[in-house]
């Protein structure tokens, strides 16, 4: 059986640094806000091997999954046994600013850069609003994309969007 076009299942990365805490977010948010329209996937160019615990903390709180969610270098996904890859986000600084490994298959990619809350200090309130906070960009960011009729813009049109996207 045939998939019809607006069944299609992209794929998509976000990628940090430390892949610790905004990339891990984003994957949790994209998995569970796509409704199966996409699949998300994250990792760091030098991977802390372990996700912040208040990222998980945070992700609970949104009511979402945190089984499965672990800290990876992005080579996993450069490889030829990788899955797809239709988009690559970035959502550090560092990220954007870093020579990243040639994605087979040419994704769009786009800079969604947003603030650190590993960074944060003060209380423990005050790091868990900073991570609710990156969450809350992220999970915007996302629910607008998702929001674009993606199989109807050519490429160049879709190019925009996600990069306007990043910047709003």
């Amino acid at each position: 059986m045939e998939t019809a076009a607006t069944d299609r299942i992209y794929n998509a990365l976000f990628i940090c640094t430390h892949n610790s805490a905004r990339s891990i977010m984003a994957e949790a948010l994209l998995n569970s806000l796509a409704r199966g329209r996409f699949v998300a996937y994250s990792a760091g160019s030098q991977p802390s091997g372990t996700v912040h615990p208040v990222a998980l903390q945070t992700i609970a709180r949104l009511g979402l999954g945190t089984t499965g969610l672990h800290s990876k270098d992005w080579k996993v996904f450069a490889g030829a046994d990788a899955p797809a890859l239709d988009f690559v986000f970035t959502v550090c600084d560092n990220a954007a600013g870093e020579t990243c490994p040639v994605w087979p298959g040419q994704p769009m990619t786009a800079h969604w850069g947003v603030a650190d809350p590993s960074l944060s200090q003060g209380t423990d309130e005050q790091v868990l609003k900073a991570f609710r906070d990156t969450a809350t960009v992220l999970k915007r960011r996302i629910e607008l994309m998702l929001a674009l009729p993606i199989q109807a813009l050519d490429r160049i049109s879709l190019q925009q969007a996600v990069d306007r996207i990043g910047r709003e």
